[in-house]
């Protein structure tokens, strides 16, 4: 059984939905894989080193990522340090500007890690984009999808 590890922060609620709307993705292989959803304030870094493959999912800030994004990731950086390289990871971000601040930050710190993105980033502009909620199922399946067969 792989794991797929969910980490979301949200202020609005839109983010939340599309954490929600991935996480739905991703139990479609629930035989499969298993889904570990957390508010980026609760996640710790035994969820960081449980999964296989992680979702992350901020609003965008003043052109950076949430606050509790960025706690969740000064939390387990140094610790994880050399223990989850290579791990898949990808990005969806809700945003009222352009969310590209929100992808360099978290490509910056993604690369410290040696994480590796297995998607481009879903960016919701303008709250939820028409489609937005579909996009997020299908990075969800996809990451799930993905871990299941071992593409990555």
């Amino acid at each position: 059984m792989k794991h797929l590890l969910l980490v979301w922060h949200s202020q609005s609620g839109h983010t939340r939905q599309l954490a929600d709307a991935a996480a739905s993705g991703a139990r479609e292989f629930a035989d499969e894989v298993e889904l570990r959803m957390r508010n980026a304030f609760d996640a710790t870094l035994d969820d960081l080193l449980w999964a296989h493959g992680l979702l992350l999912g901020t609003p965008e800030n003043f052109g950076y990522m949430s606050g509790g994004m960025k706690d969740f990731m000064d939390r387990t950086y140094y610790p994880a340090e050399g223990k989850t390289i290579g791990l898949p990871y990808a990005v969806f971000i809700s945003c009222d500007n352009d969310g590209s601040g929100t992808v360099r930050a978290i490509e910056r710190i993604a690369t410290g890690y040696g994480w590796k993105a297995v998607a481009e980033p879903l960016i919701s502009r303008g709250g939820l984009a028409p489609g937005a909620l579909d996009q997020a199922c299908e990075l969800g399946q996809m990451m799930a999808a993905g871990l299941s067969l071992s593409l990555f």
